[in-house]
């Protein structure tokens, strides 16, 4: 934005009118550093609130999905053996969730396995989404204890099995979190849990640095934009466009090319993401110091 205003403010002279006007070439900053705080802000409130709600988001519908799409599909007068060490019979199914005469062979204890047999029940789904548990209704459970040669009859009138479920259903949506999806205040901790623990903190250590690297580049890129939209006044519109691409890509090949550096260890983490930062500071600030230098000679000229 900055290049496109100021290649059109040099290419209508006014640059030229100002200076003769003996107007600083700090003066113009003004304007652009307002623009440049309100774009600050913005970027900020979207690094640190809209992305990580954003993509949060859209992991937990895919989590959703995964578990709503549970491969558990309960047929009468069929043996089901989806669910580890469970074998599963019923001889009526009303409803997706409620079934009658049911039998159930318990394996997941092998020295007590059990045999638990129903008038009916119904399927329910745990909150959390990794469990399913089926309550029972007026039934028995036999059980025979290997270990001590036991044999026991319970009966009852209601009974709850609570199964864990195959992957992907038993996922919770915690481990759909990613270092994206974090507060600052939350990467701070995970970076302290994994020093802890002795693991590697580079992919949450870079994160948290982006955080504040990105809103950072909106200064940058202005006091780089101003200088060059103004010293590409003569090349028009399409040569201010041009320099617009160029800066983009170059900036995010070296965001890109250094933030993987720092994943890897290579480069500090904290530092990485902040070297296209530097790399497109030195030259803002070695153009603004040449404009305020020329619209300092011309001061002095028009003086004598």
């Amino acid at each position: 934005a900055t290049v496109i205003v100021f290649n059109h403010f040099s290419s209508t002279n006014e640059w030229t009118a100002m200076k003769v006007g003996k107007w600083s070439f700090l003066r113009l900053l003004g304007p652009g550093v307002v623009f440049a705080c309100v774009a600050y802000f913005l970027s900020s409130v979207i690094i640190f609130v809209a992305l990580p709600w954003g993509n949060q988001s859209y992991k937990d519908l895919i989590h959703d999905l995964a578990v709503s799409h549970t491969p558990i599909d309960i047929k009468p007068n069929v043996f089901n053996r989806e669910l580890k060490d469970l074998t599963l019979y019923v001889r009526e199914k009303e409803k997706d969730s409620h079934f009658k005469g049911i039998f159930i062979s318990n394996m997941r204890k092998p020295n007590a396995p059990q045999i638990i047999s129903a008038e009916e029940g119904f399927l329910i789904k745990s909150p959390d989404a990794s469990k399913i548990r089926f309550q029972l209704k007026k039934g028995t459970v036999h059980e025979v204890s290997k270990s001590a040669g036991n044999y026991q009859t319970v009966n009852f009138d209601g009974y709850d099995l609570t199964v864990d479920l195959p992957a992907p259903a038993r996922m919770s949506a915690k481990a759909f979190v990613s270092d994206r999806e974090l507060s600052p205040g939350e990467l701070i901790a995970r970076i302290k849990f994994f020093k802890s623990q002795g693991l590697k903190i580079f992919g949450p250590a870079v994160e948290l640095s982006k955080k504040f690297s990105i809103p950072f580049a909106c200064l940058v890129f202005t006091l780089l934009g101003i200088p060059l939209g103004i010293q590409s006044g003569n090349s028009g519109k399409s040569g201010g466009l041009a320099i617009c691409l160029g800066i983009v890509l170059a900036y995010y090949f070296c965001l890109i090319s250094s933030q993987n550096l720092g994943m890897l260890g290579t480069v500090n983490p904290y530092l990485s993401v902040w070297i296209p930062n530097i790399v497109a500071l030195l030259p803002a600030i070695y153009l603004t110091y040449n404009m305020q230098r020329e619209s300092g000679i011309l001061k002095k000229r028009m003086r004598h």
